[in-house]
């Protein structure tokens, strides 16, 4: 696919993502706004509510201080008999009328209040009812039960602190079902009187007099997590769902660039496939000629030479077929290794004979330090030589001057072997470490072109040691070499 195009898609599934989540925060916002409007709403409908009973309970008691007042006056008495009709069926006390009563007033009631209005003033102008201090008007027990009625109604069940504050005492009276005593103290001296005074829930009381002689206050310590916990389901199901895109967008990514990277390998594969086959089946054409060719046809020494050169190229292409397909079969769990008693130092030795040749030809040196005590482990060894050439083949191919090869054994406390390959090469980037076992990967050798393979042997390396349930490790700095260590249990 053309990089742009990769950049360009990549960019719209940017865009189009950071919407989606810019959308979920908005709406997200826009929810626990509503939630908070609606909170605080039902908080003043609340106040406005409480406020109403606690006066309404004045006037009735007012009513009933009325009529034991003027009891001796036949006129009162008779405008006033519906009233007290109202008292005498039992719905009310003498003194104190029942909380669950004073959610509305009955018709009679109302009507009689609407009949002496005159009266009623007469009684508001004497002050025989708010005269009295603040905290005298207000029965602790109506308050509090009804705080607690009416906060169970909306259904809210946050933590709360309430308060009534007298605008005469400059502080406050009640709180949380007690009374307030203040002895020569600031006004805020209670415990809580300041969250009180600072908050914004407040209502005034008995604003029928002259002048109203202060409000009641409610406070939530709670507020914001009262108000986010009734949405934290939809909040959590956005947060999960958003992580989902965001970790599929992610993987998608990798995915892409993942695909690209093998894609490129894939056609470096090819390329170098090509490359290595044409050379030998050119020599291998151009050795067929010679034979055929009647001044050599009659020459048995140039024949047996050419038909040598036919020979060496021919195994060579078989080798690197062969290669391939001990890759394809490990892809598909179909190798099978035949376990057995394996001398590495003996394995190593021979790996070594035949390979120094390759490395006496550069003027090189290829040194072995087998100090493992307990050389023995179970092993196929055809693979686990194929394994040590392809290391060795590596450090040679990778070392652009005389290679300096050291090969080196030790045993581990844990009852493993090592095996390290070190080399003072070109080295391997950091970047390049993390998929050097990739299969098709090739180092990048800057402007050396005459490194050859099909970035297969340490993806084969990897694929036989796990199949032997060892591992293999690489420590590697640019410029200054690299060192692969296979580490493989001893079998018993």
């Amino acid at each position: 696919m053309d990089p742009l195009r990769i950049r360009l898609i990549i960019g719209m599934m940017t865009a189009a993502l950071i919407g989606i989540i810019c959308m979920q925060i908005y709406w997200i916002g826009w929810n626990i706004r509503l939630n908070e409007e609606q909170f605080d709403k039902n908080v003043y409908a609340i106040l406005n509510r409480v406020a109403d009973k606690i006066e309404y309970y004045e006037d009735i008691t007012a009513l009933e201080v009325l009529r034991a007042t003027f009891k001796s006056s036949s006129d009162f008495n008779r405008n006033l008999r519906r009233a007290a009709q109202y008292f005498e069926s039992g719905q009310a006390t003498r003194r104190v009328a029942r909380i669950d009563s004073l959610t509305s007033p009955s018709n009679d009631l109302t009507q009689s209040f609407q009949e002496h209005t005159t009266l009623w003033e007469y009684m508001k102008v004497s002050q025989l009812v708010d005269s009295r201090p603040l905290a005298e008007r207000i029965p602790l027990d109506l308050l509090d039960q009804s705080l607690r009625e009416e906060l169970n109604s909306r259904g809210i069940d946050a933590p709360y602190q309430y308060g009534v504050y007298s605008k005469v005492r400059s502080s406050f009276v009640i709180m949380n079902g007690y009374y307030v005593v203040i002895e020569n103290t600031p006004h805020l001296t209670a415990k809580g009187a300041t969250s009180l005074y600072n908050s914004p829930y407040r209502v005034a009381l008995f604003p029928k007099d002259v002048e109203s002689p202060g409000y009641l206050a409610i406070y939530f310590p709670d507020r914001t997590r009262w108000v986010l916990g009734s949405v934290w389901k939809s909040l959590i199901l956005s947060i999960v769902f958003t992580g989902i895109i965001l970790f599929c967008f992610w993987y998608t990514i990798q995915v892409i660039f993942r695909q690209k990277k093998l894609s490129e390998m894939k056609t470096d594969f090819i390329n170098n496939m090509t490359h290595e086959f044409k050379t030998p089946i050119a020599t291998i054409s151009l050795a067929t000629d010679s034979i055929v060719s009647p001044m050599v046809i009659q020459d048995p020494e140039r024949i047996q030479r050419f038909a040598e050169i036919i020979r060496q190229e021919n195994r060579r292409m078989n080798s690197q077929v062969e290669r391939v397909l001990q890759i394809a079969q490990l892809d598909r769990n179909e190798i099978q290794l035949r376990l057995a008693e394996v001398n590495l130092h003996t394995l190593i030795q021979q790996a070594a004979e035949n390979f120094s040749l390759q490395v006496e030809k550069r003027d090189g040196s290829l040194k072995l330090e087998l100090q493992a005590t307990q050389p023995i482990v179970q092993a196929d060894a055809t693979h686990l030589a194929n394994v040590i050439h392809n290391l060795l083949d590596n450090a040679n191919k990778y070392s652009p001057e005389r290679p300096d090869i050291t090969l080196r054994t030790r045993n581990l406390p844990n009852g493993s072997v090592a095996i390290t390959v070190e080399d003072k090469g070109i080295g391997i980037s950091k970047e390049a470490r993390k998929h050097i076992f990739d299969k098709f990967y090739r180092v990048h050798t800057g402007n050396l072109h005459d490194v050859k393979g099909f970035g297969l042997g340490l993806s084969y390396v990897k694929a036989i040691v796990e199949a032997h349930k060892g591992t293999v490790e690489v420590r590697s700095e640019p410029g200054k070499g690299s060192a692969f260590t296979i580490v493989l249990p001893q079998g018993k």
